[in-house]
């Protein structure tokens, strides 16, 4: 079963349970997937889904970030939540160990000489890292692995 298709039975799933929070956020990334498909006339594989649910929850933690920096507690929550039933679509993330091997494979592969290939470098790990790793991360063990000894 594709991800969409899981997605699909969840909202099934959640209003028969009366989850009324979790539906709404289900719904949320059901439209957004739509919104894609609709707006460049494709159809959306899981590779593209969880690029959406990614960016919804990267949005989700700025949001978090600002309404908590307002004072907006009840507002943060709502977002908290939203965050979790996000976060479940997600594939399993990596360790520590693992991103940091595959920064130095891609290195060594890129044949990076410095700070100024880091585009080459970063253009071998996303597609690999996509999804299972916070790209922030990744960027700064690049940038690490690149920097003069």
């Amino acid at each position: 079963m594709g991800l969409r298709e899981q997605i699909t039975e969840d909202m099934k799933n959640a209003m028969r349970a009366k989850e009324a929070g979790r539906l709404s956020t289900i719904r949320l990334i059901l439209a957004e997937i739509k919104r894609k498909e609709v707006d460049e006339r494709i159809v959306v594989d899981d590779q593209q889904t969880v690029a959406i649910v990614e960016k919804m929850i990267k949005q989700r933690k700025d949001s978090i970030t600002q309404f908590e920096a307002g004072g907006r507690a009840d507002l943060a929550d709502i977002e908290k939540a939203e965050l979790v039933v996000l976060a479940a679509y997600m594939p399993a993330g990596l360790s520590d160990e693992e991103i940091a091997a595959e920064v130095t494979a891609a290195v060594a592969a890129s044949g990076a000489a410095g700070p100024q290939d880091m585009g080459k470098v970063m253009a071998i790990v996303k597609p690999k890292l996509a999804g299972r790793a916070d790209m922030t991360v990744v960027s700064a063990l690049v940038k690490k692995a690149l920097a003069p000894a």
